[in-house]
């Protein structure tokens, strides 16, 4: 399939996340835009992404820039910086939007779209991303789980994603689903940061399981309180299968911690704390892990940094 077939693309903030998206759209032929920083971008300019998954391992031909004007002529914008950076980056990138690009969030959290139209007047698509990714090496993006989208509509853009080898499903519920993954984030990340563990030892771990299912009931009483209909049973048993099928992951709050970078949880379980503190629903458990990733954010900076293993985001 040539690149006439294929809107260019264009991928802000190409971290883990970005790079394996924008890789196996770039490997199906589409025409791809990195855009991210200088240490990454540098080598794939000189050699290629270095895509290495759990099918393949192959060298990506791929456009890789610094500066977000590279995404002038893009008619599909992936938005995969961290939940940290939305407003800042959505104001960057609005004056190099073309006029009709269509602009996806790929991102953790639940209101990230909100955010950057509050601040920039961007209209985005809200998207849910499960995948196990790491950058391991210098334009070295290495996928050990999963690897799907759920989309707000969108099924033009949906089937861009299909074509490539990228599951990708449609929703007409995306703010449940949106729900549904920062519940397990909730449940997966900060723990799995504070105990330096993969999924599949926590999982496998009585009381850690037994914590994280708590944890996992409060984000539920939130959800409803907030109109989201979900179930604890659903949830908790969503959460263990995602244990399983993401078990040689650790989470990007871990990846993040171990590099010494901000993380997301703001977004996540402090998220969920300032929302059931809106709704007089106690959560104490997400409360206690939100504040030990505050602290241990303070601190892991004065760390040697470390390359992170398969990041679940």
């Amino acid at each position: 399939m040539s690149a006439t077939d294929w809107p260019p693309v264009a991928v802000v903030g190409a971290g883990a996340v970005g790079c394996y998206f924008g890789g196996m759209l770039a490997r199906a032929g589409a025409p791809v835009t990195l855009i991210g920083r200088p240490r990454h971008m540098q080598a794939i300019a000189a050699q290629g992404l270095l895509l290495d998954t759990l099918q393949f391992q192959e060298r990506v031909a791929v456009r890789a820039a610094t500066e977000l004007a590279a995404a002038r002529e893009a008619g599909l914008v992936l938005f995969c910086v961290k939940t940290v950076d939305t407003e800042t980056a959505a104001a960057a990138l609005q004056p190099h939007l073309a006029a009709g690009a269509t602009v996806v969030s790929l991102q953790n959290g639940v209101d990230n779209v909100e955010r950057m139209h509050r601040a920039a007047g961007i209209q985005a698509i809200p998207a849910v991303v499960y995948v196990a990714a790491a950058m391991v090496g210098p334009g070295h993006v290495r996928h050990s789980g999963r690897g799907d989208l759920i989309l707000d509509g969108a099924e033009n853009i949906a089937g861009l994603f299909q074509r490539a080898g990228v599951p990708c499903r449609v929703s007409a519920t995306i703010r449940k689903d949106l729900w549904v993954k920062m519940i397990l984030n909730c449940a997966y990340n900060a723990i799995s940061a504070l105990g330096r563990a993969r999924y599949g030892r926590m999982i496998q771990t009585p009381a850690i399981r037994d914590l994280m299912d708590r944890a996992v009931e409060e984000a539920v009483a939130v959800a409803r309180a907030e109109g989201v209909p979900l179930t604890e049973a659903a949830m908790i048993e969503a959460a263990h299968k995602l244990g399983e099928a993401m078990s040689a992951a650790t989470s990007s709050t871990a990846q993040d911690i171990e590099r010494g970078k901000p993380t997301e949880i703001d977004s996540l379980n402090g998220y969920l704390v300032r929302s059931g503190d809106a709704h007089s629903v106690p959560t104490p458990i997400n409360r206690t892990l939100w504040v030990l990733i505050k602290l241990l954010e303070e601190t892991a900076a004065e760390s040697t940094p470390q390359v992170g293993r398969g990041a679940g985001c």
